[in-house]
């Protein structure tokens, strides 16, 4: 459970009453999509209309609004449509928080179609930088990536692509690394051959296709055949 004073206020007011919450600033993206555990996510397990009074919000009031007194269904109606207040200290972490994800999903991702290569995070942040990029610290990493990406390719030749990997797997290959293919990446297909051997075409960001190739390769060894399909 997140501490009362790491908590933040989302609040949302409606029908003439207030709703507050005390959240976990970490937390928000999550619960906007409808997924929250009460015990982790909130600092108490309540809904108020004055959090730091402590003063509860009405049953009345609840069903009056939410037509629930549900505490978990209320928490994700006032995150996702109401205003989170944030102190100076915790929006700057959310913000750095948030920049270090969307590099991390860039790095990841893409490559610069100079070189083939992906860049490196570095790279990309000082990008960043140079575009002066407004990051939502409310929205999610993922949906800020195009608008980022706009951004930095004046400054930046990036390209997001992704490689197609055929695998076969034989001997005991498939219980050693099985897991980690879908894992890494996307399975397009897959199928036993008539030798016993398992086949299938992994689809990853061409970012981490050598990282890829050479941690399956490691943990199969032998029992392990990777190739890139060209597109």
């Amino acid at each position: 459970m997140v501490q009362l004073e790491d908590a933040i206020v989302a609040k949302l007011e409606s029908h003439g009453h207030r709703f507050e919450i005390l959240v976990d600033p970490d937390a928000t993206d999550h619960i906007r999509e409808g997924k929250i555990d009460l015990s982790a996510d909130l600092a108490l397990d309540e809904i108020y209309k004055d959090a730091r009074k402590g003063e509860k919000a009405g049953e009345e009031s609840l069903k009056e609004v939410f037509k629930t007194t549900d505490v978990s269904q209320i928490a994700i109606e006032i995150v996702r449509k109401g205003q989170i207040q944030l102190t100076t200290e915790q929006r700057h972490k959310m913000l750095e928080r948030k920049k270090k994800q969307i590099i991390e999903i860039i790095a990841r991702e893409s490559i610069n179609p100079q070189t083939n290569a992906p860049h490196p995070p570095a790279r990309i942040a000082q990008a960043m930088e140079d575009a002066k990029i407004h990051i939502d610290p409310f929205k999610s990493a993922g949906d800020q990536i195009q608008v980022v990406l706009k951004a930095i390719k004046p400054i930046l030749p990036i390209r997001f692509e992704r490689t197609k990997l055929a695998v076969k797997l034989t001997g005991d290959a498939y219980g050693k690394v099985y897991g980690d293919i879908v894992r890494m990446g996307y399975l397009v297909r897959e199928e036993w051959g008539k030798d016993g051997a398992w086949i299938g075409l992994l689809e990853v960001p061409s970012g981490l296709t050598g990282e890829i190739m050479s941690s399956l390769g490691r943990k199969g060894k032998d029992d392990v055949e990777i190739r890139i399909v060209k597109q």
